[in-house]
């Protein structure tokens, strides 16, 4: 399988306000910067749409590694929250729904067509991809 390296950071002004998120996709020596944003949306939204964004333009199954600042998606897969969310018809372990299940399931169904490995960054630090995906993102606010 190819090896795809992916960053990516989502931002919000405001929480709910507008966001924006932005990815940068690496593969044999290539870089891919995309971004987007909504006018109304949350952090963890813009978090996950970055990620789906950047899964969505590959074009055929790869060895994904993602770098991503948030707990929130990195969490989700590496302490398995979203198999249980999913075997539990969408529902927390205290029997809730999950919060903005239509974009886990699209995230859930692009990790199936993937071997993504999730590896969290700290944010906010000297990580030059990471500081740049947040600069995106950033960016894609003062478009709207």
């Amino acid at each position: 399988m190819e090896e795809v390296i992916i960053y990516t950071d989502g931002a919000c002004s405001g929480n709910p306000g507008p966001g924006g998120w932005g990815s940068i996709l690496m593969y044999k020596g290539n870089k891919k910067e995309i971004f987007g944003g909504s006018p109304d949306t949350t952090n963890n939204i813009m978090e996950m749409t970055a990620v789906i964004e950047a899964l969505k333009l590959l074009k055929f199954p790869c060895d994904v590694k993602l770098y991503s600042d948030s707990a929130y998606v990195v969490n989700a897969f590496n302490n398995g929250w979203i198999y249980n969310w999913k075997r539990n018809n969408w529902k927390t372990a205290d029997k809730k729904p999950v919060k903005n299940q239509e974009l886990w399931e699209e995230l859930y169904s692009l990790f199936k067509i993937h071997k993504v490995e999730f590896i969290k960054v700290k944010g906010h630090s000297d990580n030059e991809f990471n500081n740049r995906c947040d600069e995106l993102a950033r960016n894609a606010i003062t478009k709207l």
